[in-house]
């Protein structure tokens, strides 16, 4: 018995060794991309009227997708209208990377278009994401229903058959 507890204890500590390196070395490799996620997000005026605007029509895009999860017709078009979005981001971004002048204070349209896919088709992604969640949840209860439904009429039709 004490061999097994000895055994025991120095697996626990092995692991518990290679769980530190490992969470040690993942720190050390994000580091970079956290470093260069702060500067980016450093790097935006978020005063700017237009992204203000922006991150607003976000947030009402999301509650209208919240509060309307029960009419799946329209849940439907805000779905396709979000990925209509996100597919046509690399003309919106030639358009804006064109005319930025007119309504920035600098251009964050750079022609690998990172700044719109950061701050535009993310959260579109996004609230498609939550809108195709809730219709695969929508789904789920239908054919819970329709099983249902199914048994009670085989019942039904059970019962009159013995009658």
């Amino acid at each position: 018995m004490e061999d097994l507890k000895s055994a025991m204890n120095e697996h626990m500590e092995l692991m518990s060794d290679l769980v530190e390196k490992f969470s040690g070395e993942l720190r050390t490799g994000f580091q970079p991309a956290v470093d260069n996620f702060i500067g980016f997000f450093h790097a935006i005026d978020w005063k700017e009227p237009w992204l203000i605007g922006l991150m607003s029509f976000h947030v009402a895009l999301l509650l209208t997708s919240l509060m309307s999860r029960k009419n799946i017709n329209f849940q439907m078009f805000l779905f396709l209208m979000a990925l209509a979005g996100v597919y046509f981001a690399e003309k919106i971004n030639i358009f804006l990377g064109n005319n930025w002048k007119s309504f920035a204070g600098q251009n964050y349209f750079d022609p690998h278009g990172v700044f719109l896919s950061a701050l535009w088709s993310g959260p579109l992604l996004f609230i498609s994401i939550v809108i195709l969640v809730n219709s695969l949840f929508s789904l789920c209860q239908l054919i819970v229903r329709w099983k249902k439904a199914e048994l009670r009429h085989r019942a039904r039709l059970a019962r009159n058959k013995q009658d």
